[in-house]
């Protein structure tokens, strides 16, 4: 028995959770009790305050109210979905959030949900797995039915039970099913024309799914996506808990721990909620906050929804929030570093900076991203840009993965026993280890080429040093000590070698996952640090092991240029690979002679040395007569105008920025095109 209001899902407004629904209704009289209490929900103290806030006037809306059969997910599970990234905007995803039971637990935020992400464009593709992640959720508890009472009251004929630790390590729903509910949702989107905000039940009886809900998406419809404040932090400290962000800002003040909203008096204005879950009976306060932070819920519960609406700083389902916060404790709430909210100890600092993309135009020469976290890749994909040049493997693995691929493939090195056990806990999911660090890798990589799509992104193999490695999960056991990493055992050299091809084979069974089985052909490969033309044959002839041939549904693997020697021979290196990448940092390094990370010479390190922009100039000219893509990934082009018309003039066909250093990198290179001609190189 649920409200149905004239003002309910506007696209402006969802009037989420704000009207009270009830569930296993059995009789006349409960049923009489509930379309009374679904009326007079209409003017709850939290309905009232939200019309407030939105600019309703009190009688402006009319409220109905529908009586329908339950669908008997107390025997399965229920849950949401967004046909749109609910936290950037991206529109070319389904989220799918479920639980065990009745979907009351999600929608309340009482449970950590299962979460999946599924990519529109190859959705109606059977041959090709659209899913790019899931995540299995804690579903701390599971909403049932309470036992049939004679009572004519439409209260308590619910109740909520803990889940068991078997269920709350299984995923509420199949991949198939999965993909079933994505394919519904995406039609319900192109029927309304609109992004939607969809409930959905499996019945444990006859187990089929059925959407109970669809409403209009309520934040980015209303939001202007070309003008953006970005927030960065400018310090950090003791890390206090994570959990899911909502959002892209960062708050800092004073620590308030609530175990209910009748206690909001002791809120004051500009302080943080730290609670064990949200439900829409906060929203009167919620306003009064500078941010929410939670131990329980997803972020498409209806709290996370109206957070968003009202523009909260929040940090959804930490787990722990309420036991590493003290009460008044001064805290940093950051939700710009990813989809991972962060709460540091102390006040910290951070600076906001305005982004208007609205008048700007792209030049001829394609700017490109270099990115590291692929938490940031949907938000940072509706930046002006051609694509990723420079998709750094490393971070996926020492942030997601954690442990040495060697590890999962010879773990009979490692002795110690803790080791061991945090190994087994990170793969618990997994009958071989080694297909963890393969979908957790894949996963990464794909969430940034659908993000971008259909534009290219190229993937660099993992450049790791020795001592990088090291620091991994069971590292210290395989590394060996180097003097000088820099220069030792890293890129092209470890993927052939005796010592690294087992771990160099994870890799490649990741990249030709997300090329092959999801279809994400404009992922391109990249070969770090390739000192030789024998090492690139030997590398190209492992990638060929591994089923990774070149031009086998158009696969293009680039090499990066960054040592003296590649180019020397970049005429050789041409003949080899599809593209050339100039890597300026390193490159500078080795033609200079010096360590970029001593202060002692820093004062020398320069790309505009005439020596390494002669190198640079040469290895444009080669690619040009072999008829090649080369680009540039460095800082220089955005913080030097002449660097970037240096370019510009010999003929680069792309240059790629960090994200803080896009806008200003595309600026200088439309002044250079508008400065000069480009020089044709025959």
């Amino acid at each position: 028995v649920r409200s149905s209001a004239t003002s309910e899902d506007l696209p402006t407004a969802s009037f989420a959770g704000q009207m009270q629904s009830f569930l296993n209704i059995n009789c006349a009289d409960q049923l009489l009790d509930a379309v009374h209490r679904c009326f007079v929900s209409l003017f709850t103290d939290r309905a009232i305050k939200y019309r407030n806030d939105m600019g309703f006037a009190e009688m402006d809306i009319a409220i109905s109210v529908g009586v329908q059969q339950m669908v008997r997910s107390d025997k399965a599970s229920s849950g949401v979905a967004f046909t749109i990234d609910p936290d950037s905007g991206f529109e070319n995803t389904i989220i799918i959030n479920g639980c065990w039971g009745l979907g009351e637990n999600i929608v309340q935020g009482a449970v950590t949900p299962d979460e999946w992400m599924v990519f529109k464009p190859t959705l109606e593709n059977p041959d090709l797995n659209p899913i790019l992640k899931k995540q299995c959720g804690k579903k701390e508890f599971t909403m049932i039915y309470a036992e049939k009472t004679e009572s004519t009251s439409a209260e308590n004929t619910i109740v909520n039970t803990k889940t068991t630790l078997e269920k709350q390590n299984q995923f509420s729903l199949t991949n198939k099913e999965v993909i079933q509910l994505s394919q519904w949702c995406h039609k319900i989107e192109k029927h309304y024309q609109k992004a939607m905000d969809i409930e959905w039940a499996k019945d444990g009886l006859n187990n089929q799914l059925y959407i109970v809900q669809a409403r209009p998406e309520t934040i980015h419809g209303k939001a202007n996506k070309y003008v953006r404040e970005i927030y960065k932090l400018k310090e950090k400290s003791t890390i206090l808990t994570k959990g899911i962000a909502l959002g892209d800002k960062i708050v800092s003040g004073k620590a308030r721990i609530l175990n209910n909203p009748q206690e909001g008096d002791l809120l004051q204005n500009g302080e943080i909620i730290v609670t064990d879950l949200t439900t829409p009976d906060w929203d009167p306060i919620m306003k009064r906050a500078s941010a929410i932070i939670t131990n329980k819920g997803g972020r498409t519960s209806h709290a996370a929804i109206v957070a968003r609406e009202l523009g909260t700083v929040a940090v959804v389902g930490c787990g722990d929030a309420t036991e590493t916060i003290q009460n008044g404790q001064e805290i940093t709430v950051s939700c710009a570093e990813g989809k991972e909210g962060t709460i540091y100890d102390g006040k910290l600092k951070w600076e906001i900076t305005e982004q208007d993309f609205s008048t700007l135009k792209m030049p001829k020469t394609n700017p490109m991203l270099i990115l590291a976290d692929p938490e940031r890749a949907f938000e940072l994909s509706q930046y002006p840009n051609q694509g990723v040049g420079l998709l750094r493997m490393e971070f996926a693995i020492s942030n997601t993965i954690k442990i040495h691929p060697l590890a999962l493939c010879e773990p009979g090195k490692i002795t110690d026993a803790n080791i061991k056990s945090e190994i087994a806990a990170l793969t618990k999911d997994y009958e071989d280890p080694k297909n963890y660090f393969i979908d957790k890798l894949a996963e990464a990589v794909s969430i940034v080429a659908a993000a971008f799509y259909p534009k290219e992104v190229i993937v660099r193999m993992s450049d790791f040093k020795s001592n990088e490695y090291a620091n991994l999960i069971g590292g210290k056991y395989y590394e060996p000590q180097e003097e000088n990493p820099m220069i030792g055992f890293r890129g092209a050299s470890r993927y052939y070698s005796d010592f690294y091809r087992k771990g160099f084979a994870l890799e490649c069974e990741a990249m030709k996952k997300v090329r092959n089985e999801m279809g994400l052909h404009n992922v391109k490969l990249m070969i770090p640090f390739c000192r030789t033309v024998q090492e690139g044959e030997n590398v190209l002839s492992e990638m060929a092991k591994n089923g990774l041939v070149q031009d086998i549904n158009g696969l293009q693997v680039y090499v990066m240029i960054e040592i003296p020697s590649n180019v020397l021979l970049a005429d050789d290196f041409a003949k080899l690979f599809d593209g050339f990448s100039i890597g300026s940092n390193d490159l500078t390094q080795l033609t200079l002679g010096l360590d970029r990370d001593s202060e002692l010479v820093s004062y020398l390190f320069s790309e505009e040395n005439p020596a390494v922009k002669t190198l640079i100039k040469e290895t444009i000219r080669v690619a040009k007569h072999n008829e090649i893509k080369v680009g540039l990934c460095g800082q220089a082009p955005s913080d030097i105008p002449e660097f970037a018309q240096f370019l510009v003039n010999e003929g680069i066909d792309s240059i790629s920025f960090n994200p803080d250093a896009l806008i200003k990198g595309i600026e200088n290179i439309l002044e250079a095109e508008q400065q000069a001609t480009r020089t044709i190189i025959p």
